[in-house]
């Protein structure tokens, strides 16, 4: 019995997985046209890119599981609801007419829709080291996408951070010191966000 409720959720996280990275790729296109900042514009323009491939390897991971891509669950219809939200967040903030403002907003969203796919990926990573069925599997693809969603949540966040000191009035570091120092773990970001003070 316990084996089939732990089934049913590895099922519900992955459901949950591959609707984050729809509506990461629909989250990210908003965002690249609230961006002012071209470095930050081509940040998420490979991102994009990344995540439409992310989506890719997850429907892969479907269709060798045996499972519907469009199958439904509460938590995947929230996860969608949650992500169509974010881009009415950004779009509402464009249509304001305050483009500097607009920018924040999307990277909050942004760094808000990461940290749901970050721990989708930490999750599909845990369950790749244990026996479940299809763990092999999984375990291959979040290594193939592992340092990119650390580089995706991280970084964005740095600039969200130095976008609102920016806003504030305050001298920023843009790029923020966890682009410039390539930062892949919450370690990395700590210390990034610590030596700001010396990258101004």
């Amino acid at each position: 019995m316990a084996k089939q409720a732990e089934s049913r959720q590895i099922h519900e996280l992955l459901l949950q997985a591959l609707e984050t990275e729809r509506g990461g790729i629909q989250i990210y296109t908003a965002a690249i046209e609230a961006a002012q900042n071209k470095d930050l514009r081509k940040e998420w323009k490979h991102y994009l890119e990344q995540t439409t491939n992310h989506e890719r390897i997850l429907t892969d991971v479907f269709a060798q599981l045996g499972m519907d891509t469009e199958e439904m669950s509460p938590g995947r219809e929230v996860v969608a609801g949650l992500g169509a939200a974010l881009v009415d967040s950004i779009n509402a903030a464009i249509a304001a007419g305050d483009p500097a403002a607009a920018e924040i907003v999307a990277a909050e969203c942004v760094v808000l829709a990461e940290t749901k796919d970050h721990l989708n990926w930490e999750l599909i990573g845990k369950v790749g080291e244990t026996r479940a069925s299809g763990a092999k599997l999984l375990k291959q693809a979040y290594e193939e996408v592992e340092n990119q969603e650390d580089e995706h949540l991280y970084h964005t966040k740095g600039w969200c951070r130095e976008l609102w000191i920016q806003a504030l009035g305050m001298p920023a570091v843009l790029p923020p010191p966890e682009e410039v120092k390539k930062v892949q773990t919450a370690i990395g970001a700590a210390r990034a966000e610590h030596a700001r003070d010396r990258m101004m």
